[in-house]
């Protein structure tokens, strides 16, 4: 079995229980495809050392999930956070990322699984050098998608020195706040 597809089993397999437990209908009952290195919409986002590609999108979902495949191109990560409605689920792919949740730190490696909690401060950061891959999702979706439209329109592929004061006012108007430095790489 190819060692990409055996280390996605245990994600897909536990979001996979998460939509048969939850009230999530999928648009128009249609199944749908988003091949490697696309966005749903066809239009991959560049959000600070990384690219955030949707895969499965709150219209998809009717507000109850969103998923994103996130390739980061740098070290480092968001501040810390916390949403007020949304938990964050987050799966590596490739790379290596340190997650803090609340006071717990969990280093990563491909296969690896984390969750935080909504109303939790958290924080990932990408720890290796190259590239790194993680899926991150978002349950319910809220308005996340147009939050990372935002940040990419805004930012770019640039991390700018003061971009926590720039984006704590963006945070709070899609129901997160700010609550600290991005985690040490």
């Amino acid at each position: 079995m190819n060692r990409r597809i055996f280390l996605q089993v245990p994600i897909l397999a536990s979001i996979s229980r998460l939509v048969a437990r939850s009230p999530i209908q999928f648009s128009k009952n249609k199944g749908f495809v988003v091949r490697a290195g696309r966005d749903r919409h066809d239009s991959e986002l560049d959000i600070m050392g990384g690219v955030f590609d949707c895969k499965v999108s709150a219209k998809d979902t009717d507000g109850a999930f969103c998923m994103f495949d996130t390739i980061r191109h740098e070290k480092g990560g968001p501040a810390l956070h916390l949403h007020y409605s949304q938990d964050e689920l987050f799966y590596v792919i490739k790379g290596r990322f340190r997650i803090k949740v609340g006071d717990d730190v969990f280093d990563l490696k491909p296969g690896d699984f984390a969750f935080a909690p909504r109303m939790i401060p958290h924080a990932f950061a990408m720890t290796s050098d190259g590239d790194g891959q993680m899926l991150v999702s978002f349950q319910p979706a809220g308005s996340m998608e147009n939050f990372f439209k935002r940040m990419s329109k805004l930012f770019g592929k640039n991390i700018p020195a003061n971009r926590q004061e720039l984006m704590k006012q963006l945070w709070a108007e899609h129901g997160m706040k700010v609550m600290g430095p991005p985690l040490p790489v």
